[in-house]
């Protein structure tokens, strides 16, 4: 009989790694929780032997016993402590490449989705050395303090029984009363702090639109949201909690009250009346804990069950190194849906570059241009339809190779926090040996965009520092650096996205110049433009309307379009020109 494979992911793998770390845990919490059963014995031993027969000798042996096995108890404490501390620097050693780079490859998840991944990560992270995994460890181990219960008496082992189903009991209400205001309450505060951090990123233009206001009361609404869920879910956990309270105290004076009947009745000894107090209480514990640390146990897994579900559909094998690309470019019959929507963007896109060709996009705005760019450089996966580079479909190439053979600048050409050096070079370090080999390359990068000049005056030329929030470059400047890192290491296909859009006029001619040079070494462009100069440099120009390709030409074939359509225009005159 063939076995069932199972898919291993990278969130499988990882823990897989950590069982050790977990098994040890265990261990200790073994050891541990049989040495919490040393005050039950000692107290024993002290009552029914040391005060009967007042021997002090006996009691100084008893104590020294139980000293050793408390230290021993906070020994194996502290280990399971580390243990499990290390299982989460494991965790994190092996699986937090994994997560961020699936929430930066992934096209099929939100923005606010793709942002959260690396903060569910670090939930579920610190959840599995949390105090209320600690408490699930111990709690398995309530049955032999039922079982210890049960040695001294059967009703004292009833009675402990009877008190972990009724707390057990509370524990499951609780979590069934509390777990939809907490779900709640963890959505309404993710997509809050999302929207906050948007609006805190781009602080300088909400103050240019006197936006603050708005966007404060916006904001505090979302927060009256947020408080109102946690507020519901505090309530059902404190009501609860309180509840377990007054059950457990209630529990121990009742275990008193029956060990004392049982003395009265001569079947239990006084040390045995004290503890069964003791064994009553060290069996719920756990139970108690667990309760207490609910919110934890819940934030985990649900941390857990979205890691679970995001590495179940992405794969991160490598792909056979091809040949390298030439950059003939394929798109066959794709369909593109609108981000987080399910609105057709793009829809049966077909058409075809060879090496060496500059294809243009035109179209109104919203017409799919961006769309189709981000589409052809892996931003967004098609629904339907194949890109192929070299007859080889984007799928099928390996990740790495692909990228280095694609150069893109997206409409908003943003910039990363660190040097302008590391942003051409798309933040590629290499040994100190090959440094100057890689500054040799932005260098080419920025001069082929007539970049460099710019980049030299300032403050520290390439090692100008980019902060986060803060470019300190105009948008000309931004837009010719995001060029010269989509020229960065020759790739084969380039991807422009408005390339002009906010360059001067001497720029705008760099960049006709740069597009016959790229023509002439054999690159195939791509780009999107409401420029008719930059247009009129292409080989074949796309005209995209609401998502449709209507039209495609060459620029002689536009231009003598336009030579018609304005011949058969019919002249006017205005009314004042007639009587003048």
């Amino acid at each position: 009989m063939r076995a069932k494979s199972v898919h291993m992911t990278p969130l499988r793998t990882a823990l897989g790694k950590c069982r050790p770390y977990f098994i040890l845990a265990a261990i200790f919490s073994a050891l541990g929780n049989l040495l919490y059963l040393t005050p039950t014995l000692f107290m024993m031993q002290v009552y029914d032997r040391v005060v009967p027969t007042g021997g002090l000798a006996t009691l100084v042996a008893l104590g020294l016993i139980a000293s050793f096995a408390l230290g021993a108890l906070v020994l194996f404490e502290w280990l399971r402590g580390r243990v499990l501390l290390r299982a989460g620097a494991r965790l994190e050693e092996e699986l937090s490449s994994h997560a961020l780079r699936m929430a930066l490859s992934r096209s099929d998840l939100s923005p606010i989705d793709s942002g959260e991944l690396m903060r569910d990560f670090d939930t579920f992270r610190h959840g599995i050395s949390s105090a209320a995994v600690l408490a699930a460890l111990d709690a398995p181990w309530t049955i032999v303090y039922i079982g210890a219960a049960f040695l001294l008496h059967p009703w004292i082992g009833v009675l402990t029984v009877a008190a972990s189903l009724l707390l057990l009991g509370l524990a499951w209400l609780s979590e069934r009363s509390s777990a939809p205001a907490l779900r709640s309450y963890n959505e309404a505060s993710r997509i809050s702090y999302a929207r906050l951090s948007h609006a805190t990123g781009h602080a300088a233009e909400v103050r240019a639109l006197g936006m603050n206001d708005a966007l404060v009361q916006a904001h505090r609404e979302e927060r009256a949201l947020v408080n109102h869920h946690h507020l519901r879910a505090g309530f059902v956990g404190t009501a609860y909690g309180s509840g377990m309270k007054f059950f457990r105290l209630f529990l121990q004076s009742a275990a008193l009250a029956l060990a004392a009947v049982l003395v009265v009745r001569h079947e239990l000894s006084g040390g045995a009346m004290i503890a069964a107090t003791l064994l009553l209480s060290r069996a719920i514990a756990p139970i108690e804990q667990i309760v207490g640390g609910w919110k934890s146990i819940v934030h985990t897994r649900t941390a857990y069950d979205r890691l679970t579900k995001a590495f179940g559909t992405w794969s991160d094998v490598p792909r056979t190194l091809l040949p390298d690309p030439t950059g003939a470019l394929t798109v066959e019959r794709i369909t593109v849906l609108s981000p987080g929507t399910h609105r057709v963007a793009l829809a049966d896109i077909s058409f075809e570059a060879k090496p060496g060709d500059v294809v243009a996009l035109i179209g109104a705005s919203g017409s799919g241009k961006s769309t189709l760019l981000r589409a052809i450089a892996g931003g967004l996966d098609p629904v339907r339809g194949t890109i192929r580079l070299d007859g080889a479909s984007r799928s099928d190439w390996n990740e790495a190779q692909l990228t280095r053979a694609i150069g893109y600048l997206p409409q908003n050409f943003m910039l990363f926090p660190g040097s302008i050096r590391d942003n051409i070079a798309r933040f590629q370090y290499t040994a100190e040996a090959d440094a100057a080999a890689l500054d040799a390359k932005v260098v080419a990068a920025a001069q082929s965009v007539g970049a460099h000049d710019m980049i030299l005056r300032l403050p520290n030329a390439y090692d100008s520092m980019i902060q986060i929030g803060e470019m300190g470059l105009s948008s000309g400047q931004t837009q010719r650096i995001a060029l010269a890192r989509a020229l960065f290491g020759d790739p084969k296909l380039i991807l422009l996205d408005e390339p002009s859009a906010s360059l001067d006029s001497e720029a705008k001619l760099a960049l006709t110049k740069l597009l016959v040079e790229l023509r002439s070494r054999g690159t195939t462009v791509v780009f999107s433009s409401h420029d008719s100069d930059l247009v009129a440099s292409a080989d074949r120009i796309l005209k995209l309307e609401h998502g449709i390709l209507e039209a495609l030409a060459s620029p002689l074939d536009r231009l003598q379009q336009r030579q018609r359509a304005m011949s058969r225009a019919p002249i006017s005159f205005g009314t004042q020109g007639i009587n003048g």
